[in-house]
Formats: C-alpha cells, structure tokens, sequence
C-alpha cells in the first residue's frame, strides 16, 4: 500500500514563491510516477503536473506552465511542486497521486487523468491573498 504525505502549504502573498512536498513510502519509490492535482473550492480536482518514475518527463497542466516546476529527490523518496509567482488563483489544497506500481505509463494524453492515479494524499492547503 502506498502512502503518500504532502506539506508545504500555507498562507502566502501573491508574487511569493512555495514549494510543496510529497513523501512516498510503502512502495519502491525509484519505479513510482507522480502527479500533482489541486482543488479550489467550488471546483473540480485540477491535473497541476507530473513527473515519470525515471525523471526524464515532465508534464504540466496549461494554467500552471512557466511558474510550476516538478522534480524528485531519490535519496528522500520525494517529490516536489515549486511554484513561482504565487496568483489568488491557485488558492487550492494541493495533492499528490501515483498510480500503481504496475499501472500505465504517462503519456501527454493519459497524464491528466484522475482515473490513472491509484493512491493519494491527504492534501496540502495554499491560500494566496492577494
């Protein structure tokens, strides 16, 4: 089973920078692709941004492109979220989600889709004011 613990959130300023965190455990983290989705309130759950099990790809979602940046650290089982230029508008909680291990790999066409992702965190709250 997998478990995954996002941090990172909080109350910050528009025009701030944050970086998020997600803790994998319970499966080898080296072979486990992540995404990243966030939620406003009112609305539907956001495909954010993912990553391959490898770090080779990388994929965002079009309203995020140029300030969100998705990386990994191996060594701590790790992904993160960097986020640039903080808007009101991504006022969300944040989560992190990884399919199953044997699951599909991303693709450009598949990467934005809830249905792919197996397992989730709690959730991180970042609020902008403006």
């Amino acid at each position: 089973q997998v478990q995954l613990v996002e941090s990172g959130g909080g109350l910050v300023q528009a025009g701030d920078s944050l970086r998020l965190s997600c803790s994998a455990s319970g499966a080898t983290f080296s072979i486990l692709s992540m995404g990243w989705f966030r939620q406003a309130p009112g609305k539907g759950r956001e495909f954010v941004a993912a990553i391959t099990w490898d770090g080779r790809d990388t994929f965002y979602g079009d309203s995020v492109k140029g300030r969100f940046t998705i990386s990994r650290e191996e060594g701590k089982n790790t992904v993160y979220l960097q986020i640039h230029n903080l808007k009101f508008e991504d006022t969300a909680v944040y989560y992190c989600a990884t399919p199953h291990p044997s699951g599909p790999a991303f693709t450009g066409s598949n990467v934005g889709s809830l249905n792919l992702y197996d397992y989730w965190g709690q959730g991180t709250q970042v609020t902008v004011s403006s």
